[in-house]
This record gives structure tokens, sequence and C-alpha cells, in this order.
């Protein structure tokens, strides 16, 4: 007795075949992935986030107590003027850890395993930008720690506090493309360290992070009046204090932009390059 199968191919039926995700939906979901990864990374390592945590209490308690009386008249004057400065100050510098630990995870071949897998190949970088957000979060709550312990009070509403938070996370989460291209270019995490220190410095200092813009010489205020670290200090003051706004939100909401537009395919490609 035989049996009779059915063996013809099925018509007007598709084959079970998973439809793969859209592009951009794949790129999310394994950046967030990377980005748990780098997460779990800074949770193992704590001693990497001095940097985030000890270096804003420094700046205030040397900056307020040795220069507020010379330059304020009063430590708590000085300390209300100086502490969106050392946030937006600290904060930037923070973003250099993120090219620090890229160069050193190319050198060891940890990029070359990411390259096997099936994934973006830009998902690797951007979620170690997203996974630095926790670094950024850190030191602002650490710096107004410290800052409310040395008698700092913002004087807004919480609303505009927390604006001024996210809009200087907002500012390293941008300006971290540039720390991620250079960490590309040169071949070791110190000259990454070195080169970024050298480009983060001056911005700070020439600035109005310390001292008002108005007391600075003039030839020197024509660099202050473009300076990205000026007009986001002035934001997160303004947002903190009360004092005028004026543009410099949306001259700060500009530079993240285009320090995305520029830095962060420039990073892209170098990486493509690279690996």
């Amino acid at each position: 007795m035989s049996t009779l199968i059915d063996t013809a191919p099925t018509r007007g039926r598709t084959l079970a075949n998973p439809v793969p995700n859209p592009r951009p939906f794949r790129l999310v979901r394994h950046s967030l992935a990377l980005a748990k990864r780098s997460l779990i990374k800074t949770w193992r390592t704590p001693e990497a986030l001095i940097d985030v945590t000890v270096q804003p209490v420094l700046f205030l308690i040397i900056f307020v107590y040795i220069f507020g009386g010379a330059v304020a008249g009063s430590t708590h004057d000085y300390l209300q003027f100086l502490l969106p400065g050392i946030l937006a100050q600290t904060i930037a510098t923070g973003s250099i850890a993120i090219g620090i630990n890229l160069n050193a995870d190319i050198a060891k071949g940890i990029f070359d395993r990411f390259r096997s897998l099936p994934i973006p190949r830009s998902a690797p970088l951007v979620g170690a930008v997203l996974g630095d957000v926790v670094r950024y979060v850190i030191v602002t709550v650490s710096t107004l720690a410290i800052g409310y312990v040395m008698g700092f009070r913002i004087d807004t509403d919480p609303f505009r506090a927390v604006a001024g938070c996210l809009l200087a996370v907002l500012f390293a989460l941008c300006l971290s493309w540039l720390p991620v291209l250079v960490s590309m270019k040169v071949r070791t995490p110190g000259a990454v360290q070195g080169l970024m220190f050298a480009l983060i410095m001056p911005l700070s200092f020439a600035s109005n992070v310390f001292v008002d813009a108005d007391t600075l010489p003039g030839w020197m205020q024509a660099f202050v009046d473009v300076n990205p670290m000026t007009h986001l200090v002035a934001s997160v003051r303004g947002l903190f204090l009360g004092t005028p706004l004026g543009n410099h939100v949306w001259w700060t909401l500009a530079w993240c932009a285009g320090f995305v537009a520029l830095f962060m395919p420039l990073a892209l490609r170098m990486y493509r390059k690279k690996i």
C-alpha cells in the first residue's frame, strides 16, 4: 500500500523566510547592546571614573578657596559663578576617555572581533558613545553634590535646572565624536590624551569659565565670543542662576549639531578604513 505525498511546490505561498530587520533598527539594537558592554566595563573598573568624580571636587575647592576672595571678593559669590563653568569644563574633558578607551580596544584586537560579527560597521562606535552618557551624568551629579555641600544654590526652578544639566550632557555627547576621531588617527592611548588636552584646555581657559569675559583683553574676547565653551557656560549659568540667556542656548545647540555633522562622519570613515 503506497502513500501519496504531494511534493509539488506550493503556489501562491511564500516559504518561511524571516524578513531582515531594517538597517536603522539593526543599528540602534546593536549599538544599544554594545553600549551595555561599555557600561559593564565601566562598572567593573570604577577607578576609570576618577576624572569625573574627583576632578570637579578638586577644581571647586582649589579655585573657590584659593582664588575666590581675590577674584570675586567672596568665596560664596565666586562659587555661584564658578560651578556652572567647572561643570562645563569637567564634562568636556570627561569626553576624552572614550577616545583613550577606543584606541586601547583597537590595539587589543577587540574591534577585529566586532568586524567578524553580523552587525553594522558603525555600531561599535555609536554604542561606545551612547555608553559614555553614564559618565556625563555622573560628573553632573558629583559636581552639583559637592557644590551644594560647599554652599552653591540654584536660583531658578527645577525645570530650568534639569534643562541645564541635560544641555551639558548633550554637549559632551556630541563633542565626544572628536576624541573618537582622534582615536582613529593616533597610535597610542597616551597620544589621544595628550592631543585632546591640548585642544580642550585652551577652550576651557580662554572662555568665561573662571572669569567674566569682559575682564579679558580685547584681542582675546574675539575668540571667547565664538568659543563653544563660552556659550555652554553662559547657558548653564542662565538656567541655574537666572542670568540673561540671550542666544547662548541656541548657539550651544548649533555647536552640538556641528560637532556631530563634522566629526561623526569623519570618525566612521576612518574607522572603516582602519578596521
